[in-house]
């Protein structure tokens, strides 16, 4: 008689092996280049307003598209990844605004710009969606915290990136070959993600036409798996096909959903930052490898932020490291208000508020991601995981 393998059960009553984490950190590393492509405009446009002779406010079109792309992309390919597969979508994403990078190193004009970066949007704002939940299914359940933070950290690690690039390849090789290099680097990840990423075993596992592929996977995941097994995801059972988002405003749900929307909508101002910040700074008379490394050094902050939120929010629960990061985020901002830029040593000053002000909106930023998870039912997950102490501390949000 074949067996019966809840693949749920499996993965998470087994230690985290050493292939399983490799996966994890694969997914997780593609949104280092999703973070990088995202940022990479706002290093550009200093070049761009020289070249084209143009006004920094004629690029907040381009911007704005850019941000609408996003907003599309990720419910888009967050619908491909349940239809098709969360490693096609991943990979297509990054091929896409790979390639919409790359492009964009031969325009000339803003509607080529903004029509590229719409579609670099897209695949940056589908592409963390897609990479968090395949670092999050490659996890143990009990691991899936610490996967979820390695995805989120990678997004201003790659700010961070394309900061330090930027610095060195902007004076060289001007805007174009910095667009260039910027398109090409995912396009090769894309080529190693296609070659060594497999699937996620909860989404083969809803399909018998894939479950040779699974038992292969699992396998070398290190767990023993009977020739000829049948498949099933408990956790998943009768909610992969029910969810709508009808359900986000049921009872139970709609106060929190509410409250989440207008605290991401708030968070919006971190991507004005990403995009603005180099011309500001240019404009205030640094020159282009220290505005560059003015954003690079506020996306470190936003790396050391998610780190120690995330170990604040786990000692403390969410409400106050949440509502006082957000308060010290706003105090942050008015105090570079009044730092004095052409005073001597000013600008390395103005530097290191700007690393302390992305350390604090980062941290809520990606925080907000992680309560988001928490306090929102999955169609892939029972809500019986959680303890009394988390539902305790997400209520007191």
């Amino acid at each position: 008689m074949k067996q019966t393998v809840d693949v749920a059960a499996l993965l998470d009553g087994h230690p985290w092996s050493t292939y399983q984490k490799l996966l994890t950190v694969l997914a997780a590393l593609a949104v280092i280049f999703d973070g990088f492509d995202i940022q990479i405009l706002g290093f550009a446009i200093p070049s761009l307003i020289r070249e084209w002779h143009v006004a920094r406010s004629d690029f907040g079109p381009v911007l704005a598209m850019g941000l609408c792309g996003m907003a599309a992309g990720g419910p888009l390919a967050g619908y491909c990844g349940d239809r098709f597969g969360r490693r096609k979508a991943l990979i297509a994403c990054v091929v896409l605004f790979g390639l919409a990078t790359i492009a964009t190193a031969f325009v000339q004009g803003f509607v080529g710009l903004a029509v590229l970066r719409l579609l670099t949007g897209m695949g940056t704002g589908g592409a963390l969606p897609n990479a968090s939940t395949l670092a999050a299914e490659f996890a143990p359940l009990r691991r899936r915290p610490t996967a979820v933070k390695l995805t989120l950290v990678c997004f201003p690690l790659g700010g961070m990136l394309v900061g330090l690039l930027a610095a060195w390849v902007l004076p060289r090789l001007g805007w174009r070959g910095f667009y260039a290099i910027g398109g090409a680097l995912p396009l090769l990840f894309a080529v190693v993600l296609w070659a060594v990423l497999p699937e996620s075993p909860r989404f083969l596992a809803r399909r018998p036409a894939l479950w040779p592929r699974l038992a292969r996977l699992l396998t070398r995941m290190g767990h023993a798996v009977p020739d000829g097994s049948l498949f099933e995801d408990h956790a998943e059972r009768g909610t992969a096909d029910g969810a709508s988002l009808r359900t986000l405003f049921g009872p139970g749900l709609a106060h929190d959903t509410a409250g989440l929307w207008v605290a991401f909508f708030c968070l919006g101002s971190v991507y004005l930052i990403f995009g603005w910040l180099p011309a500001m700074l240019t404009a205030q008379g640094l020159d282009l490898a220290t505005a560059s490394s003015g954003l690079a050094v506020y996306n470190l902050g936003g790396v050391l932020g998610v780190l120690v939120w995330a170990m604040f929010v786990s000692i403390l629960g969410s409400r106050r490291p949440l509502l006082s990061g957000a308060l010290a985020c706003a105090g942050s901002a008015l105090a570079l208000l009044m730092v004095p830029i052409q005073a001597h040593g000013g600008h390395i000053l103005l530097i290191a508020c700007l690393g302390i002000n992305g350390l604090l909106a980062n941290a809520v930023q990606t925080s907000m991601y992680a309560l988001a998870t928490h306090s929102t039912p999955s169609v892939h997950e029972q809500p019986e995981w959680r303890t009394r102490r988390q539902w305790g501390e997400l209520e007191a949000c």
